[in-house]
């Protein structure tokens, strides 16, 4: 690492939950290396994710536009360390560009929050779900076919805001991120089932990105590596990458480690609902990644027409 400032500098989109998730790194970092939390710098970055608010990422350029300007910034040695949510990461990284650890992970699952109901089975008949997240809007329509779709993008605090100020009667969220912010203790919600609301892949997880050449930072990060972790994103980025998928695509994907036995299940759904394909593995932990992969190529054979090509 080389740094003018003689501190090592960590970057992260500016948004509240990014920046959270930045010192939640930070504050892991100084905490396993014993050094003073001035000795980190963090950096905030406009990414192409955070100026298009007006339509769904899907539409703007899928996976990646959260992540460019951290990637630049590394390989231009602006930056020593890139936090990115972990399902933001697109599936194939920049050259030069290492994924090198992920602290343990946070609640991967959706929760809904409406007003006036508990679960997608109490909305209103067209009723308004907000998302720009087209697996949420899938798997919305697989269980609620009569509600409205509406895009809805920001932060968590204005996506809750349009919420209460009734522009939308429900919407989804990561429980992951409602938790770092500190609303879900404050915000009547319902946890989705994995099962039956498979989550993005990567949701609930922070990845550390750093330069593939640069060994004393890769250092620096493994201290705080979750190997369970670890071990259910090899998996989980191993079905994407099978998939060829991008946020352009519904795609589902969690992984969950028990023991030395890894439990996957995916699912590919046509955006409106009415087709999925599914699939679930156990193996051990040891072939997490193989295991990822093979329940990605046999999606990719049996997914409905067209919807990995949107």
């Amino acid at each position: 690492m080389a740094q003018s400032t003689g501190r090592i500098r960590i970057g992260t989109r500016g948004s509240p939950l990014a920046l959270r998730q930045a010192e939640i790194v930070r504050d892991l970092l100084g905490k396993a290396h014993g050094v003073e939390l001035a000795s980190f710098e963090i950096v905030p970055l406009k990414t192409a994710g955070d100026r298009v608010l007006d339509r769904p990422l899907a539409d703007a350029g899928g996976k990646g536009l959260f992540t460019k300007e951290i990637d630049e910034a590394l390989l231009t040695n602006r930056i020593d360390l890139g936090v990115h949510s972990a399902k933001d990461v697109p599936t194939f990284l920049p050259e030069g560009v290492l994924l090198a650890a992920y602290p343990e992970r946070e609640d991967p699952r959706d929760v809904l929050v409406a007003r006036g109901a508990i679960s997608l089975a109490e909305l209103p008949k067209g009723a308004v779900v907000g998302t720009s997240s087209v697996r949420r809007q899938a798997l919305v329509l697989r269980a609620r076919p009569d509600v409205s779709i509406r895009l809805l993008r920001g932060n968590v605090g204005t996506r809750l805001d349009k919420l209460a100020r009734g522009e939308f009667d429900a919407t989804v969220l990561a429980a992951a991120g409602m938790r770092r912010l500190g609303y879900l203790d404050q915000q009547t919600h319902t946890v989705l089932d994995p099962l039956t609301f498979p989550p993005s892949v990567g949701q609930g997880a922070i990845g550390i990105a750093v330069r593939a050449n640069d060994e004393a930072a890769a250092q620096l990060v493994a201290a705080i590596n979750d190997a369970t972790t670890n071990i259910a994103l090899l998996a989980e980025r191993a079905f994407l990458a099978a998939l060829d998928g991008s946020c352009r695509a519904p795609i589902g994907g969690h992984a969950q480690i028990m023991g030395d036995r890894i439990y996957f299940s995916g699912i590919v759904i046509a955006p409106d609902g009415t087709n999925a394909v599914e699939t679930t593995r156990e193996g051990y932990v040891s072939d997490a990644e193989a295991l990822g992969a093979d329940a990605g190529q046999e999606l990719r054979a049996r997914a409905p027409a067209g919807v990995l090509d949107a």
